[in-house]
């Protein structure tokens, strides 16, 4: 079968090769999936860097998250591969516990962009920011794969929804997810306009995926007991939190790396998934779909994810 491999750490253009390699074998517990779709990550981007919290034995296949049929089956799956990355290729094992069914009338792409940026959304803005309805929340980035699942998700929940986004082509995309006020933060500064926008009152929740600059401006707009989720740093600069800024303002930043709760609340996964297949049959959630690409072409699919030219998610089809 074909798998794509990093073979040493650096820019994925100039690391990986598609290899042939012999089809993986399943363990006890292990399901063999065809991959029928895969989603890209920034972390796969920055797996293959070695700029990531979790750093795979070389060589290794990048792809966190796919929809795949299990062989021997007519049945569709979702979720990571076992032991970490591994969803680049024509096959790949997935924990038969960690097995998520697909929906009939889900598309393998919609499956395959699903998972990690909508389960990230879910847990972020309920169990980490106990959103409610009626708050303001802005979200970062939302014409990107984690920023459009955290729009739809704010609107199922009934919250107020401002997006920030680069461009008019992306500005629009958030207009057409349903946020409620969108920002283009290349044209102007989101601080006060967020002001302006909620009368004063400033964002309950933030959710923020890109840190630096704008983690930085989200503090300054952020509302009386309000809620800043810190869920990455595309930005590439991690900010500093200055707790005497967070008392006096009395607000809470919180942290979300989603990926530990498959080892510290695995039943959480679980609730979160049933949950997340209601929205999508009630037509509240609809998992944006920007490009699908062929698996050859995954060198380019990970340099337009570098350098933030997408929107939503981007798909790779074996």
């Amino acid at each position: 079968m074909r798998a794509w491999r990093v073979h040493s750490l650096g820019d994925p253009a100039e690391v990986m090769s598609l290899d042939d390699v012999d089809r993986p074998e399943p363990g006890p517990g292990q399901l063999l999936v065809r991959v029928r779709a895969a989603g890209l990550n920034f972390p796969d981007v920055l797996m293959t860097r070695g700029q990531y919290q979790e750093r795979p034995p070389l060589p290794f296949t990048p792809g966190v998250e796919l929809c795949g049929e299990v062989v021997g089956t007519d049945q569709r799956v979702l979720g990571s591969p076992s032991g970490g990355p591994g969803a680049f290729a024509d096959y790949a094992l997935i924990d038969a516990a960690a097995a998520w069914p697909v929906p009939a009338d889900m598309s393998d792409e919609q499956a395959a962009s699903l998972y990690l940026t909508h389960q990230t959304g879910y847990v972020g803005l309920h169990r980490r920011a106990g959103l409610q309805a009626g708050e303001w929340l802005l979200v970062h980035a939302g014409a990107g794969g984690v920023g459009s699942a955290a729009i739809k998700l704010g609107k199922a929940a009934g919250a107020r929804v401002i997006a920030t986004a680069g461009g008019e082509r992306k500005t629009e995309v958030c207009r057409q997810l349903g946020a409620d006020h969108v920002i283009d933060y290349t044209a102007e500064d989101f601080v006060p306009l967020v002001k302006e926008i909620t009368g004063g009152h400033g964002a309950d929740v933030v959710y923020d995926p890109v840190g630096g600059d704008v983690f930085d401006g989200s503090r300054r707009c952020i509302a009386f007991e309000g809620r800043i989720v810190v869920v990455g740093f595309t930005s590439g600069r991690i900010p500093q939190v200055p707790a005497n800024h967070a008392l006096v303002k009395n607000y809470s930043v919180v942290g979300l790396h989603w990926g530990l709760y498959r080892t510290h609340d695995p039943a959480r996964i679980g609730m979160v998934h049933e949950e997340l297949c209601r929205l999508f049959a009630d037509g509240a959630i609809d998992p944006l779909v920007g490009s699908v690409l062929p698996l050859a072409q995954l060198p380019a699919a990970m340099a337009a994810i570098a350098d933030r030219s997408t929107v939503g998610k981007v798909v790779l089809r074996p």
